[in-house]
C-alpha cells in the first residue's frame, strides 16, 4: 500500500501544481481549440475555472490525511459523500453502489491570478482485502474521473443551455452527470475534444440548484434518445397550456403543497389523471412534488393569472392558435405561404381582430413578456428626454403595458399610443388604472397616421411581423413623423452574428410560419434603416435575448 500511496501522492501534487498556474481566459482556448474573439468572451463571462479534480484510493481516512498533508493541502473538514462518482463506478464497473465509500473533499488553493480555486478529491476507501483493487488501478490508469471544472456564474436553463452547446460545438463530447443532493448542485461531464492541450480528457460544469431537466437532455447521447426527447416538445406546450387552461396553477401554492384529490376538485378535473400531468409537470420543473403534495415552482408560478409578469396568456397562446398553425410549418418551408394564413383563411391581426376575446388574449399574450422590457426606462435617450418634459410616441405599442413602464418610472414624460381600436382602448383603461391617462394621448389607425412632433418614438415587436418592404414603409412613416432631434428605439430579438444559442433563432421560425415576419441579424436592421433615411447609433442587450436598436435620422446620426 505504501506504493499506491506514494503513486497518488504524486498524482495529487501535480494536480495542485496546475490549479495554481492556470487562469480561466488562457484554459479554456487549451480546452476548446479554435475558440477565440467574442465566443471565447462570452464563455469566459458565464463559466469560471474552478478546479481540477482527481480520484485516489486510500484505505482509510488516516492515509487520505497524510496524501493531502503531503502536498500541502492541510486541515481540511471529513469528506462527505459524492453519490455522483459513487454511481459512475457502480455503472462503470457494474458493482452496488452500497459497496463504494467515496467522499468528496475540496482543499482550497491560490491561482496564479489570485482567485481562490480548489482541488477537488475523490476518494474510494479500498481496505486490504476488499476486492476493490482491480478497480482501483484500472480507475488510476484509465484517469476516467479526473477532470477540470467550471462553475456556471448565473445558472439560468438557456444560458446554460447555451454553454452545453457552445462546448459540443468545439468539439465536446456530452458524458453524462448527476444531481447531488448533499449540495444541491448538478454536474454536466464532457469527454474533451481530442486536440485539446489542456492534458484533461474530461471537463465538468458545475451548475448551483437542481437542474435536472437540463441533465437529461445532456445525457441523452444516443441519437434514437435525442430524437425521441424531441420529438415529444409538442407534449411539453400542451402540457403547460392544459395545466394554464384548467386553472390548475391558480388553485396551487409555492409554499405549502396540496393533495391530487382536493386539486381535482377545485378544478374539476378526474384526479387519476391530474396526477399523470403533474408528475409530467415535476419532470419539467414546473411543479414540485413532496410529502404534502405538489406545489408550484418559480415557473410554475408564473402560470396562475394574478401573478407579477404572468405568462398564462402565452401559454394559452402558443398552446392554442400557433400551436394548431405550427402543423402547416411544411406547407409554409414548401410554398412560401404562412402557415397561419393557409390554416384560418386571414392574416393573423385580422383574425384576431374579428374575435375579441382572441384579440383580448393576443395583446395579453404580447404583454406576458414583459421583462424584455424592465431596464428600457433606463435607456439614455428616455432619461434625456425625461428632463426636459418630452413626448414618447410608442407605434402599435398594444394594451399599453411598454409604455405605461416609461411613464411611470419619468414622471415628467408624456406619451402618446398608436394602436387599432380595440387595443387602444384596452390600453386607456390600463393606463387609467395605473393613474397615467391624464399623461397619455390616445390615436387610432394604422402606420400611416405616425403622430409627427414627438420627441422618442418606440417600435416594440413590430418590424418583426412584417416583410422586408413593409418594415421600410413603416420606418419611412416613422422618420417623416419624427423632428430631426428625435430617436426612435426598435426593440427586438436580433439573430446572432456567429450562429450562437438564441431565442431570436426560435422566434425566426415562429414568425415565418404565424405572420409571415422573421428576426434579423443587426445589420440587416441597419440596411433597413438606412433605406429609410435613419440610422443605427447604438444597440443595447435586453432580457430575453432582446436588444434596443438606437436609430436617428442618418443627417442627424452623429451630431
Amino acid at each position: 500500500m505504501i506504493t499506491t500511496l506514494s503513486g497518488d501522492t504524486s498524482r495529487l501534487r501535480a494536480t495542485v501544481d496546475f490549479v495554481k498556474k492556470q487562469d480561466n481566459a488562457a484554459l479554456l482556448p487549451l480546452l476548446l481549440p479554435g475558440l477565440d474573439g467574442p465566443e471565447l468572451r462570452a464563455l469566459a463571462e458565464r463559466c469560471r475555472f474552478s478546479h481540477a479534480a482527481l480520484l485516489v484510493f486510500p484505505s482509510d481516512e488516516a492515509e487520505l490525511r497524510a496524501m493531502l498533508t503531503a502536498c500541502g493541502l492541510g486541515a481540511v473538514p471529513s469528506p462527505r459523500p459524492s453519490v455522483v462518482v459513487r454511481e459512475r463506478l457502480a455503472v462503470r464497473h457494474r458493482r452496488p453502489a452500497d459497496e463504494l465509500d467515496v467522499g468528496i473533499l475540496r482543499p482550497e488553493v491560490a491561482g496564479a491570478d489570485g482567485e481562490h480555486r480548489t482541488v477537488e478529491v475523490f476518494a474510494l476507501t479500498v481496505p486490504p482485502g476488499s476486492g476493490l483493487e482491480t478497480l482501483a488501478a484500472y480507475e488510476r490508469e484509465r484517469e476516467h474521473e479526473t477532470h477540470l471544472a467550471f462553475d456556471v456564474v448565473a445558472p439560468d436553463p438557456l444560458v446554460l443551455r447555451g454553454l452545453c452547446a457552445t462546448f459540443a460545438r468545439y468539439g465536446a463530447t456530452p458524458d453524462g452527470g448527476g444531481y447531488n443532493a448533499h449540495e444541491n448542485g448538478t454536474v454536466f461531464y464532457f469527454d474533451a475534444p481530442a486536440e485539446a492541450k489542456a492534458g484533461y480528457r474530461r471537463v465538468e460544469l458545475y451548475v448551483p440548484g437542481d437542474h435536472r431537466d437540463a441533465l437529461a437532455e445532456h445525457r441523452a447521447r444516443q441519437p434514437a434518445e435525442t430524437l425521441l426527447r424531441l420529438l415529444t416538445g409538442a407534449w411539453t406546450t400542451q402540457a403547460l397550456t392544459a395545466f394554464a387552461q384548467l386553472g390548475v396553477a391558480d388553485a396551487m401554492d409555492g409554499d405549502r403543497g396540496i393533495g391530487v384529490a382536493e386539486l381535482a376538485r377545485e378544478v374539476g378535473a378526474r384526479p387519476g389523471n391530474l396526477a399523470i400531468l403533474l408528475r409530467y409537470l415535476v419532470m419539467l420543473g414546473v411543479v414540485a412534488e413532496g410529502r404534502d403534495g405538489f406545489r408550484l415552482t418559480g415557473p410554475g408560478a408564473l402560470l396562475r393569472a394574478d401573478a407579477p409578469g404572468s405568462m398564462r396568456a402565452l401559454a394559452l397562446m402558443y398552446g392554442g392558435p400557433f400551436y394548431r398553425s405550427f402543423a402547416g410549418l411544411g406547407h409554409t418551408v414548401r410554398t412560401g405561404e404562412v402557415a397561419f394564413e393557409h390554416l384560418f383563411g386571414e392574416n393573423h391581426f385580422d383574425h384576431f381582430a374579428r374575435d375579441p376575446e382572441l384579440a383580448e388574449l393576443f395583446d395579453r399574450s404580447m404583454a406576458a413578456g414583459s421583462a424584455m422590457f424592465d431596464p428600457l426606462p433606463t435607456h439614455p435617450a428616455l432619461t434625456a428626454a425625461a428632463a426636459g418634459g418630452a413626448t414618447v410616441v410608442d407605434v402599435a405599442g398594444g394594451n399599453g403595458e411598454l409604455l405605461g413602464r416609461v411613464l411611470a418610472a419619468h414622471p415628467r414624460l408624456n406619451g402618446v399610443l398608436l394602436e387599432r381600436p380595440h387595443a387602444v382602448e384596452a390600453a386607456r383603461l390600463r393606463l387609467a388604472e395605473a393613474g397615467l391617462g391624464a399623461r397619455c394621448s390616445f390615436v387610432t389607425g394604422d402606420f400611416a397616421d405616425v403622430p409627427a412632433g414627438g420627441d422618442v418614438y418606440v417600435l416594440s415587436r413590430v418590424l418583426h411581423d412584417w416583410d422586408d418592404e413593409r418594415c421600410r414603409e413603416i420606418l419611412r412613416h416613422c422618420a417623416r413623423a419624427m423632428p430631426d432631434h428625435a430617436d426612435l428605439l426598435v426593440v427586438e430579438r436580433v439573430l446572432p452574428s456567429d450562429g450562437s444559442v438564441s431565442l431570436a433563432t426560435a422566434w425566426d421560425l415562429h414568425m415565418m410560419c404565424n405572420v409571415g415576419g422573421r428576426e434579423r441579424r443587426a445589420d440587416h436592421y441597419g440596411r433597413l434603416f438606412a433605406d429609410a433615411g435613419l440610422a443605427l447609433v447604438d444597440r443595447t442587450p435586453l432580457p430575453l435575448d432582446g436588444h434596443v436598436l438606437h436609430v436617428r435620422k442618418a443627417r442627424s446620426a452623429w451630431t
